[in-house]
């Protein structure tokens, strides 16, 4: 019996709408509507997976660690009928819920009468949560820059995917099972894997940094899994740029990196070769003039953002000339000191601004 039949025939025996999710609130069966209809299942079945909103409200009944059913009222506010949530707990590891419209028919006798289909549900959630695990154990293979090591990963995969990398927090166990479907993790030291569906990539790296509270990379699509190893590379590159340069953080996006793209790419002692340019300007000076290059050389925008009197931007900015020995009416010295500075944000320890 599949997840849809346990759900159908749950619905029959309770005579109550129903529906199953996994942990991540993702829609996975749902049985014929029988009665009132809520905004909630609406929208859960339309969108697949249950508002942040209404996520919240559920998870403050506690049902994420309940061991039984746990009943929630309605919030005429949420567009939310009252139900009954029953955790598809395994082994003491809560891995979806099964949820249950609720006129106040269902009492405790009779929610004992799904037991068996609730045993079942949670079982087999159980064993595909164990089957991603497998499928994450080859991603490392699939991610190697090795031809020879891609060649022999065992994993069927779709594409367009994205990689994602995240720093793993001295090895913090985090619950990456709880990851929608589709997506693959491997949990590693010092970095973490994960390859998801391009179109949930955004979500999926935002979950696990939400996890690790460490900084993230997310690479660009690819239509071929079988290039997937260059998102893997752009994502450590992008997590390098996230943990150095405050306005990507925490998670940044290969491809809204811009020049940050090239610079990431180059080797300490290059960089160090264009941060050399900018070495006279500390402090407030190089983020006076990195903010005046930043807008194009706009002396007005400049001098609002940082909050001064024109005057003094300019103080700043003749400073700066005589200091590095560049004219900032010349392109060229512009394009030298600018990436100078950029160079010098990505030799910074990580976390420094």
């Amino acid at each position: 019996m599949d997840l849809q039949e346990v759900v159908d025939e749950t619905a029959r025996v309770l005579d109550a709408s129903a529906t199953l999710e996994d942990r991540a609130f993702q829609l996975l069966a749902y049985a014929a509507q029988s009665g009132d209809l809520d905004t909630v299942r609406r929208e859960s079945i339309l969108r697949r997976r249950a508002s942040d909103e209404v996520r919240a409200y559920f998870e403050g009944f506690g049902i994420a660690s309940a061991r039984g059913p746990v009943r929630i009222p309605a919030d005429e506010g949420l567009g939310v009928l009252a139900r009954v949530c029953v955790p598809l707990r395994h082994r003491e590891v809560t891995y979806g819920y099964l949820w249950l419209l609720d006129s106040g028919a269902l009492d405790d006798r009779r929610l004992a009468e799904a037991a068996p289909l609730v045993e079942r549900a949670a079982t087999a959630l159980a064993r595909e949560a164990r089957a991603r695990q497998d499928l994450g154990s080859g991603l490392r293979d699939l991610l190697s820059a090795d031809p020879e090591v891609r060649a022999s990963a065992e994993l069927d995969v779709e594409g367009p995917v994205a990689a994602i990398a995240v720093w793993s927090a001295g090895g913090r166990v985090v619950p990456l099972w709880t990851l929608p479907r589709g997506v693959l993790a491997d949990a590693g030291d010092p970095l973490t894997a994960v390859l998801a569906p391009a179109a949930q990539a955004g979500d999926a790296a935002a979950r696990v940094q939400a996890m690790y509270g460490t900084p993230t990379g997310v690479g660009a699509p690819r239509d071929d899994p079988g290039e997937a190893w260059r998102s893997w590379r752009e994502a450590t590159l992008a997590l390098r740029v996230a943990e150095r340069v405050p306005r990507f953080a925490p998670v940044a996006v290969w491809a809204a990196l811009g020049v940050h793209r090239l610079l990431a790419r180059l080797p300490a002692a290059e960089l160090a070769g264009l941060a050399a340019e900018a070495a006279p300007l500390e402090g407030e000076l190089a983020h006076t003039v990195a903010v005046y290059l930043d807008r194009g050389g706009r002396a007005r925008e400049t001098a609002q953002e940082l909050g001064v009197h024109r005057q003094t931007l300019y103080y700043r900015l003749a400073k700066a000339e005589r200091l590095t020995g560049l004219d900032l009416a010349d392109g060229e010295s512009r394009l030298t000191l600018h990436l100078g500075l950029k160079a010098a944000e990505l030799l910074r320890g990580p976390g420094r601004s």
